[in-house]
């Protein structure tokens, strides 16, 4: 009780908050997301999304040593092909775009973590995460024939170096299809990085631009979670350990603390969130305008995220955060 509580005194000083701080920011917990498009010297910045851009491989590259040396241990790669189709080739064909910058990264930077997404809407005409129905307009992907790609992907993706495999289009059993893919293809020690809790969010909206991957038509409510359910997420997290994950990811981050929370008291597996391409664009936006400190508010948020459970955090920030906290 007052006077002889006061919690004012371990406020003090600066040192003195810093050695009663819970919890630590630092760049070994971030992930940085680069778009890769066919081509040589392109970097084409993203219109809804100030400082990202679709890089060529040669511009993947350069992105990637410096990425490395900044201290960020990890980069997640997603493609933009020259040609979609139906069956997705793009995304498991092993001269793929991502299968290419993987490998030319890998050849480069050696010891950056390199992890793939293994989804399918860039890769599909119609902009949903596998096969349709003929004659479905309303988005209702094909979950069982859909995991025969997601498989197949995934093994093309392992095969041209990539060291996570990050299946992100919430099919059921997508997690036990691809590790029974990697195990019969010989790639036994790759791990999971699972979207095990991705849920049909407007905050999206910035990457279907970055990714090209917006849906023709319908949406993608039939297979991601809704943003009401928290539940549901405990109930995905589960079937996906049980099915081989060695990580788990909530999607959105800002507005699913909560769920990250849950997800990490539930769970002795590294937890990761994805601080999403609208949660990005706000803050910039912002920042842009004079609104807002980018630098305290970007890193005051991040350590939201590991306050919440986050183990690692996926975010177009990297970078900027990576030299704020090195300076």
């Amino acid at each position: 009780m007052f006077p002889i509580q006061r919690p004012r005194r371990l406020r003090s000083h600066p040192q003195l908050r810093r050695m009663v701080q819970e919890n630590v920011l630092t760049t070994s917990d971030l992930i940085y997301p680069l778009f890769a498009v066919p081509g040589e010297g392109i970097a084409q910045e993203v219109r809804s999304m100030p400082g990202v851009y679709q890089l060529s491989v040669d511009k993947i590259v350069e992105e990637a040593k410096e990425v490395y040396d900044l201290g960020i241990p990890a980069i997640i790669l997603f493609g933009i092909p020259a040609d979609k189709d139906d069956d997705a080739t793009g995304a498991w064909h092993d001269h793929g775009i991502v299968q290419v910058a993987t490998t030319a990264v890998k050849e480069a930077v050696p010891d950056l973590i390199v992890i793939v997404d293994t989804c399918l809407c860039e890769y599909t005409a119609h902009g949903h995460c596998g096969y349709l129905e003929v004659g479905d307009l309303t988005g209702r992907v094909l979950n069982d024939p859909t995991l025969e790609l997601l498989k197949k992907t995934a093994v093309s993706q392992a095969k041209s170096g990539a060291d996570i495999i990050a299946p992100s289009g919430m099919m059921d059993g997508f997690v036990q299809a691809i590790r029974a893919g990697l195990d019969e293809g010989g790639f036994q020690d790759i791990p999971i990085l699972s979207y095990a809790a991705k849920y049909a969010s407007s905050y999206y909206g910035p990457f279907r631009d970055a990714a090209e991957s917006a849906p023709q038509f319908g949406d993608r409510r039939t297979y991601q979670m809704d943003p009401a359910n928290g539940q549901e997420a405990l109930k995905e997290i589960e079937l996906d350990i049980a099915e081989g994950a060695d990580m788990l990811m909530v999607k959105p981050a800002l507005a699913y603390m909560d769920i990250i929370w849950r997800v990490k008291q539930a769970t002795n597996l590294p937890v990761a969130a994805y601080n999403v391409s609208g949660e990005y664009s706000m803050i910039k936006a912002a920042a842009l305008n004079g609104w807002v400190d980018e630098q305290r508010i970007v890193l005051e948020t991040l350590l939201g995220f590991k306050r919440s459970g986050a183990d690692l955090i996926l975010t177009y920030h990297a970078k900027d955060a990576a030299r704020w906290l090195n300076g």
